[in-house]
């Protein structure tokens, strides 16, 4: 059992792979290279598993994960994606969605914000909240705040509870971002396998600006989900 968040930090330190440290830090451009300690995601997910197991009958350990979480913004890349892995594991919404609004303006990169995907999210009972949360963060100044609300449509809002204006949201977004837009991108992808139906008329349209429109069409067609005889006509629409 770890006591204190600084046994978590070390307890990093002696998961550390450097071959794996040395390619990760290539994926996450927006991070310094000397803040990734070099964790495999496996081993970090059963870190995270076990802290809160232990959580659970242990104060210490129970207490360094709160000191853990509240010692922001963390000092190591390997530090955010523990922090998520562990917030994924939370059963109670409230406590989930308030340590989530608490952790996403400090999410740096997009693995860390592509890794937080609280269980306790997709349930249904959970989506209004949820949705009103989203209709906040996709207005927000903090690119990975507006990525994490576009992914939550996409993950939550695109299959029994879709609505035609979650299109109209996304494809009101406009930035120079390049995480904000490939992921504009992948969600209109993601709804054109989805929802044909609706989404098609925004790539008709276009209603997304030029790289994006391209690359959502690009997306769409990598998708074993999108029948051939789309495919043919979304390639007619590129710009």
């Amino acid at each position: 059992m770890l006591s204190t968040k600084e046994e978590i930090r070390k307890k990093l330190f002696e998961l550390q792979d450097t071959t794996y440290r040395d390619f990760q830090a290539k994926l996450i451009p927006t991070v310094a290279a000397d803040s990734v300690i070099g964790v495999r995601t496996p081993a970090m997910r059963a870190l995270a598993k076990s802290l809160v197991k232990d959580a659970a009958c242990d104060e210490e350990t129970a207490s360094a994960i709160k000191a853990f979480l509240s010692d922001l913004p963390h000092k190591y890349y390997d530090e955010n994606q523990l922090h998520a892995f562990i917030l994924n594991e939370e059963k109670d919404f409230d406590i989930c969605f308030s340590e989530v609004e608490k952790f996403l303006p400090y999410v740096d990169n997009w693995a860390t914000c592509d890794t937080l995907l609280p269980k306790v999210f997709k349930k249904t009972k959970n989506h209004q909240a949820l949705l009103e949360a989203v209709n906040r963060w996709i207005k927000s100044s903090h690119t990975y705040t507006v990525r994490y609300a576009i992914g939550s449509l996409m993950r939550y809002f695109l299959d029994d509870e879709f609505k035609p204006e979650y299109l109209e949201k996304v494809a009101e977004v406009r930035s120079e971002e390049y995480y904000i837009r490939m992921m504009v991108a992948w969600y209109f992808a993601t709804a054109l396998a989805k929802q044909w139906d609706a989404s098609l008329p925004f790539i008709k349209e276009k209603r997304l600006e030029g790289w994006t429109h391209n690359k959502a069409i690009q997306k769409a067609i990598e998708s074993y989900r999108i029948a051939p005889e789309q495919k043919v006509l979304l390639r007619g629409m590129k710009v």
